[in-house]
């Protein structure tokens, strides 16, 4: 593909987006922002969640991940069922009734002023990273794309890509968002579509032979019971459920849309429909991993970009270069065209949203902009979406100096650090009755750095055990531990 062609298809793209911005922003005020003034239909929610759920880190290193992990991954997607009922009849039912727009006012009611700020700090600083990282990846496949040939430094790309999202949201917010979710997320199942029927044909399978070759695959393993490693699929299984509760529940992002449903019914609908969902699209993302890997050995190729299989390690390095490199330099240039319409749906659909949050719990937790003069509150969340737009700039190119890894790999060991803390706030809030003093509670931020011994000795402490991504459920547990000895010296 030529830098030309990728120009004009992506400009095509965002002037698409841009127009239902128009649209979608007419008469918008604060309130439009903030909750899409709770008129949004369930389904359009459902369905443009999808894309923000998966987000260009499953478009593209899911199906790279395929090559060292198999499909280990569909452990973890099996748990967000569970999670995802939790989120329903447990969490939803709670939003609704205290009528939230931050979702971290309920930690003011249960605990105070310090907890509620603490947990929206805790917020801003999981998004920021996961969004970015998220981010990181569709500022890499422009990179390749576009701006390399043309000698673009990265930083450049990286200004741009974020300038474009706030040129689309920074007047309506959450209400323009959750119309372009529904549009990007059915760019990025389309793209997926058709780049399966493009390889299919490539390797000249019919479609029965194909699903035939993706399962009798040494590739395409779904369950690993070695309890001591990481892929075991309790651990898997479990920690997909506490991924949902907490990147999805506990997230500010993803609970926004919910929350500009009409009523809790609608939300509940729109979140188990959501979940049942994720099912089959997950296995779609695996099942393109497994034919790139049939491609990799039908044409002969060893080495994409950075992506390269390290006898010594036993494994393939830079998985996520794979899918951007061979729909760029080897597919067709139909196939071609649509992994950018497919990267750009993934990756914007979830950073969009993200920063909207971001600008949201800032306003709201930090600044309680609703209490500020009507005239100054515009132009106070202009400043503050602006800000960390910057923010978010930096640090993606702080993590294109530092990265060596696959990015969903980064995300979900981020998670498990960051969202550990709002698990063990929100439980220990929730489900128990006892009091904590409030001005003790950041005292629970040492929970990451005791998680983080336990992750780096656990081999040793515990007879080979293995942490992979049930990290989380760790530092919610420690965090639930800390609060519950702040409550026993509260009450002597």
């Amino acid at each position: 593909m030529t830098p030309t062609l990728v120009i004009t298809v992506i400009t095509l793209y965002f002037g698409l987006l841009i127009l239902i911005s128009y649209f979608t922003s007419k008469g918008a005020t604060n309130e439009t922002f903030f909750t899409g003034n709770r008129q949004s239909p369930w389904y359009l929610v459902a369905f443009g969640m999808i894309g923000a759920s998966l987000s260009g880190v499953t478009f593209i290193s899911i199906p790279g991940q395929v090559g060292n992990n198999e499909f280990y991954y569909f452990q973890i997607v099996l748990g967000y069922i569970l999670g995802y009922a939790v989120i329903s009849y447990v969490l939803l039912p709670l939003y609704y009734k205290l009528n939230l727009i931050s979702i971290y006012t309920f930690l003011g009611d249960r605990y105070g002023k310090v907890t509620y700020k603490l947990g929206s700090f805790i917020f801003l600083i999981s998004q920021l990273m996961g969004a970015s990282l998220r981010l990181f990846l569709a500022a890499g496949v422009l990179q390749i794309a576009i701006f390399d040939s043309m000698g673009v430094p990265f930083i450049v790309t990286v200004i741009i890509t974020i300038a474009l999202i706030w040129l689309y949201t920074y007047k309506a917010g959450i209400k323009t968002i959750v119309w372009t979710d529904t549009l990007q997320t059915l760019f990025m199942l389309l793209a997926l579509v058709f780049t399966i029927y493009i390889i299919k044909d490539e390797l000249g399978f019919g479609f029965s032979e194909m699903v035939g070759q993706i399962r009798d695959s040494e590739l395409s393993s779904v369950f690993y019971w070695d309890w001591k490693e990481s892929n075991n699929f309790f651990k898997q299984f479990l920690a997909g459920a506490f991924i949902a509760i907490c990147m999805t529940g506990l997230d500010q992002n993803m609970m926004q849309k919910n929350l500009t449903c009409k009523n809790l019914h609608e939300a509940q609908k729109n979140v188990t429909w959501f979940s049942w969902i994720l099912i089959p699209v997950n296995l779609l993302f695996l099942g393109l991993g497994a034919l790139l890997y049939m491609y990799l050995a039908e044409k002969g190729i060893v080495q994409l970009g950075d992506f390269v299989f390290d006898p010594e390690k036993g494994r393939y390095l830079n998985t996520d270069d794979l899918f951007p490199q061979l729909a760029i330099h080897h597919f067709p240039v139909f196939a071609g065209i649509m992994f950018l319409l497919g990267i750009t749906a993934a990756a914007f659909s979830s950073a969009d949203s993200a920063l909207t949050s971001l600008t949201t719990a800032f306003c709201i937790d930090f600044l309680n902009i609703e209490k500020r003069p009507v005239h100054s509150q515009k132009r106070t969340r202009l400043q503050v979406h602006i800000a960390f737009s910057f923010i978010m700039a930096l640090v993606i190119i702080v993590f294109d100096a530092l990265n060596d890894r696959s990015v969903i790999s980064a995300v979900f060991t981020i998670a498990g650090y960051t969202y550990g803390p709002l698990l063990g706030l929100f439980s220990f809030g929730m489900f128990t009755k006892y009091k904590v003093q409030d001005k003790w509670v950041p005292l629970i931020l040492f929970s990451p750095f005791i998680t983080y011994l336990f992750n780096n000795y656990s081999a040793e402490w515990l007879w080979g055990y293995k942490f992979g991504f049930e990290i989380i459920i760790l530092n919610g547990l420690i965090t639930f531990s800390i609060l519950w000895l702040l409550h026993k010296f509260y009450s002597r």
